[in-house]
């Protein structure tokens, strides 16, 4: 059945790869989604072409400088939308009562305060931003059922997984008959590449995604497999399958996006061009079925689908990942914080490639038992990792 009310939509990292195909499959339904809140770090000038096409009530920078050249803007175009800045204002527009949902876009730890907000604010949250869970699982799902909230995964391979399972799921996987979670990979930029290069690696090579359009630092997390790591917490969380029940499964044509084995033997794949747009949409309208603006699978033109295990010595961040899951705690959160470090020094060009997993274990050794029995607590971790990775980048630096 066709719900006719709009559906109010606050964007989080608006202008971001995500950000942007959630608006376009928003302007795809204008009688089924309005635009509430658009946010933005400091690219205010996208923001505003933004804000002038979809009319927000509210646009929140989070620098001073971006939001006050917006307002201005706003303002000669003769536009009504109030411009914010600052976490509050986050958090005050993922809350909101005449939101009903909230597309959670915003990169790394920063976009855990206003996630937060909107799953105690009961909202249907679209997330997109891993961090939330990486860094406070148990805290963010305690949440999310205390408040009566609605979580749905965007990201393209957890948003196959939930498509995979049963729709009265309930994240107890014995009860369903779920045997293991297979989560592919593309195996990024350097799947093939010799070992002995990887030292020279570029961030302009790191960043040139075979399958992909994403971000930076998205972009670089994929070519370390940080990125699948880092999602091997976030299922944890999502379907409550313990870390031997996750699988990784290198999947070069990333078509596939993951996969769900059940006790009788069946496996369930969910299928489609590499397009966010799919996922998006899926959320978006849960339980229904929108058009999207993606290209119809083509699988004579695909021929065949390839599957290789991941290589640990490659890809040694995502060893790292999994040490961090079984060892729980902050490990996770001091895991993700060592990694925004270093992949920030490796862009910009203060270390190399393979330092990259370096700092972080480095970094994980120093990490111990710290507690993140409260958002506070895991700022605090955070933040004590961020210090650790930095004096590790210092010395690489000087080497």
């Amino acid at each position: 059945m066709v719900q006719s009310a709009l559906r109010r939509l606050t964007v989080l990292g608006a202008t971001g790869s995500i950000g942007q195909s959630t608006l376009d499959v928003v302007a795809r339904h204008p009688d089924r989604f309005e635009i509430f809140a658009l946010s933005a770090q400091r690219q205010d000038d996208k923001l505003l072409a933004q804000c002038l096409q979809f009319l927000p009530r509210y646009a929140v920078m989070g620098d001073p400088a971006a939001a006050s050249r917006l307002e201005s803007a706003l303002r000669a175009a003769g536009s009504r939308t109030e411009v914010l800045c600052g976490e509050h204002a986050l958090e005050q527009v993922s809350a909101a009562g005449e939101v009903d949902m909230v597309m959670a876009a915003i990169v790394g730890a920063a976009g855990l305060r206003p996630t937060l907000a909107a799953a105690r604010a009961g909202k249907k949250v679209l997330l997109a931003n891993k961090e939330a869970l990486v860094l406070s699982g148990a805290l963010f799902m305690e949440a999310v059922a205390r408040n009566g909230a609605t979580l749905l995964p965007i990201d393209s391979e957890h948003n196959a997984i939930f498509q995979a399972l049963p729709a009265d799921y309930t994240r107890r996987p014995s009860d369903a008959g779920v045997r293991r979670v297979l989560l592919t990979a593309s195996g990024g930029p350097f799947r093939v590449a010799p070992l002995d290069s990887l030292a020279a690696v570029t961030p302009e090579q790191a960043c040139a995604h075979p399958n992909w359009v994403m971000g930076r630092k998205i972009s670089v997390d994929s070519a370390t497999m940080m990125n699948k790591g880092l999602e091997v917490i976030e299922a944890h969380w999502l379907f409550g399958a313990p870390a031997q029940m996750i699988e990784v499964v290198v999947h070069p044509q990333s078509v596939i996006h993951s996969m769900v084995e059940y006790a009788d033997g069946s496996v369930i794949a969910q299928l489609g061009n590499p397009d966010m747009r799919t996922p998006i949409a899926h959320a978006m309208a849960w339980p229904e079925r929108i058009e999207a603006g993606v290209k119809p699978l083509d699988l004579f033109a695909i021929a065949r689908l390839e599957f290789e295990r991941p290589d640990l010595e490659r890809f040694p961040c995502l060893r790292l990942a999994f040490e961090a899951l079984q060892a729980g705690g902050a490990a996770p959160a001091v895991l993700n914080a060592a990694n925004e470090e270093a992949v920030a020094a490796f862009l910009a060009r203060r270390i190399g490639f393979l330092d990259i997993p370096a700092v972080i274990g480095e970094t994980l050794e120093r990490s111990g038992a710290l507690a993140v029995d409260s958002v506070e607590a895991v700022f605090a971790a955070d933040a004590a990792a961020r210090e650790w990775a930095r004096d590790q980048i210092r010395l690489r630096q000087a080497t």
